[in-house]
């Protein structure tokens, strides 16, 4: 059963399967007994298959980051003289056409920069998305096993805000970390071809299913998610 609001990072309150309709009720001291509080985000960049990766994307990817630098470094040598000229032009009074004129070309620059680098480091930032949905996917049991370990019937999710206070007793976030090392103890770091994170699949699954139902037909099965290799 799947007691995870993805993404994790929107999760909010977490309850373990439990049978029948909770409603608010004054929680006894007997009852917060089995009361458990994590931190979802906290425990996925704290678990062994994501820092396993942070250490070795640099080195996987290390033609992308240099050569994402280089660009940057580029960029940076070309603009300092159109900055340099611009705040001189500005002190000596120079017509307020030409001083934005100069001011829209560094803008372009920018821009134009900031998409290149993007690009630069697309292949980065995607074999993290892969990485960090590899263990999203884990957390479910992982939690639930925890859960079952301590005796946890409901858990709450600290990360959103809705958790002002808890004592340190009701944490089991190292509960819930060890079950995930143990169920994801390395994940696959490059993603396969044409591979692309859960949010966007989910976006496009949506605008195929809208726009099948205004064409009046059925929507087309989504293509299922690439296999992690593992």
């Amino acid at each position: 059963m799947k007691i995870l609001l993805k993404p994790v990072f929107a999760a909010g309150l977490l309850l373990t399967a439990t049978a029948g309709v909770m409603v608010a009720a004054p929680v006894s001291a007997q009852q917060t007994q089995n009361i458990g509080v994590v931190n979802l985000p906290a425990i996925i960049v704290n678990s062994e298959a994501y820092k396993l990766a942070e250490q070795q994307r640099p080195v996987t990817y290390k033609p992308q980051i240099d050569q994402a630098n280089a660009r940057r470094q580029a960029i940076a040598t070309q603009l300092e003289p159109l900055y340099t000229k611009l705040q001189a032009d500005q002190q000596a009074n120079v017509a307020q056409a030409t001083l934005q004129q100069q001011a829209a070309q560094i803008q372009q620059i920018e821009q134009n920069g900031q998409r290149e680098l993007q690009q630069l480091v697309a292949p980065v930032q995607l074999s993290r998305a892969y990485v960090t949905e590899q263990i999203e996917d884990k957390l479910d049991e992982a939690v639930q096993a925890a859960a079952t370990r301590k005796g946890v019937g409901i858990i709450l999710e600290t990360s959103g805000g809705q958790v002002v206070f808890a004592q340190a007793s009701y944490n089991i976030n190292q509960d819930v970390l060890a079950e995930l090392n143990r169920l994801l103890p390395t994940a696959v770091l490059v993603p396969p071809q044409g591979w692309l994170p859960r949010e966007i699949r989910q976006q496009q699954a949506a605008a195929q299913a809208a726009q099948a139902a205004q064409q009046g037909t059925a929507p087309a099965a989504p293509a299922p998610a690439q296999p992690s290799g593992r």
